[in-house]
């Protein structure tokens, strides 16, 4: 007689679990790309840091980045997600109180080291979080997109908040603001999303540790959907990554102002991107459900990307070209980004999940990092932008010649 009623709180607990797991994942957007917009100009003003000391910020907190992500996943994987990703949010406060209140070099990389390193903890525990304590497998890829979805509309949310609130107070307040912020999100996420469905290791930690950092290597290697996916990644993040440091020399040459109204259009078309990745993830949502349907969907997002790229560098107009910029950062690279993640998810277990998506995280950096070698290194041999988009070709190409393969067992 009970059943229903059960069914039906189950049910309601589940929604609940959902709607709080999205409002995370939207305030955590807000404060993230709204605390990078100040920080950004901060560094630069603020902080007076030199074009090569920036770069050196950078290639630091990649290198801190690529180092942890494997052990981090493999951390939420032995001792808990929620764990992970309240230590996420406690070293990531730190990393943003740090660099409002120390302007200097050496404070603002080591800031910048540490910030890349909180990522690492929630890089992957928060796709197992939701993936387990939701357990929803027939939908789990409908709140994988709407969490990509929400991340969107929060990103946009961020920049236009905490641009105003630099502009009202100051940025070294916004930034620490943000940095207190995002800590006090930690403690939310904490009390308010329970891990009922994990269970800990509790005993010999390092041994099953490196066990279970071994059983996700042998899947990503042996499952050849996941090595597929991580050429993929590779390749689409490299594209993305290099995209994202190049356009603006492509806007600027045909006319794009290079003083304070350029700096309005920049904001004005990355948030124009926002809106319209929440409407693609929406409409692809659907579609995500097999293997089949994941495939057609990405095949489609990198031939997107391939030629929003090359008309970007091709464009004989302004207007043409910011056109282009606005889908490759609105369909092309959310896409990709979303429908990847959410194919790992399904080629994995419960027991490496975390694991795994570090393992996915680790490409995009190998992407990051080759991509712009490459790239650099055919400086002078052609337009850099259609340089870029061959390597979104080039990932279409994999996903149409690749055939469907079964999942692999993990020893």
């Amino acid at each position: 007689m009970d059943r229903p009623n059960t069914h039906a709180r189950n049910r309601t607990d589940t929604d609940r679990l959902e709607r709080r797991f999205l409002a995370w994942n939207f305030l955590r957007a807000v404060l993230h790309h709204g605390w990078w917009l100040v920080t950004s100009l901060y560094m630069v003003v603020d902080a007076g840091l030199a074009p090569t000391q920036l770069l050196l910020i950078a290639a630091a907190q990649g290198v801190a980045s690529f180092v942890f992500e494997i052990p981090a996943g493999v951390v939420a994987d032995t001792v808990g997600r929620k764990p992970a990703i309240v230590a996420s949010h406690v070293l990531m406060a730190a990393a943003m109180v740090v660099t409002g209140l120390f302007p200097g070099f050496a404070a603002l990389m080591a800031a910048q080291m540490l910030w890349g390193v909180s990522w690492t903890f929630a890089s992957g525990a928060d796709v197992a979080w939701a993936t387990d304590e939701v357990d929803r497998p027939d939908r789990v890829h409908l709140l994988l997109a709407a969490q990509g979805r929400w991340q969107m509309i929060g990103s946009g949310t961020g920049i236009l908040a905490f641009g105003a609130l630099a502009a009202a107070v100051d940025r070294p307040t916004a930034i620490v603001g943000a940095g207190v912020l995002m800590l006090a999100l930690g403690a939310w996420f904490g009390a308010a999303l329970p891990e009922r469905n994990f269970e800990p290791v509790r005993t010999r930690r390092l041994h099953a540790a490196l066990g279970i950092a071994r059983r996700g290597a042998l899947l990503a290697v042996r499952d050849r959907t996941l090595l597929m996916l991580v050429a993929v990644t590779v390749l689409a993040n490299g594209a993305a990554d290099s995209f994202a440091r190049v356009y603006p020399v492509g806007l600027t040459a045909l006319g794009l102002p290079a003083g304070p109204d350029g700096t309005v259009w920049f904001t004005a078309i990355a948030l124009a991107g926002y809106p319209l990745a929440a409407l693609a993830i929406t409409a692809a949502a659907r579609g995500l459900h097999s293997d089949r349907g994941a495939r057609t969907g990405l095949v489609a997002a990198c031939v997107t990307g391939a030629c929003a790229l090359a008309l970007t560098g091709l464009a004989p107009t302004l207007g043409l070209a910011v056109a282009a910029v606005v889908v490759a950062h609105g369909i092309a690279m959310p896409l990709t980004r979303t429908i990847t993640t959410i194919w790992v998810n399904r080629r994995t277990t419960s027991g490496v999940r975390a694991t795994t998506h570090s393992f996915l995280a680790q490409a995009e950096y190998v992407g990051e990092i080759l991509c712009a070698a490459a790239l650099a290194g055919l400086a002078g041999a052609g337009d850099p932008l259609v340089a870029a988009s061959t390597l979104f070709a080039a990932a279409a190409v994999i996903l149409v010649l690749r055939r469907r393969k079964r999942p692999v067992a993990v020893p």
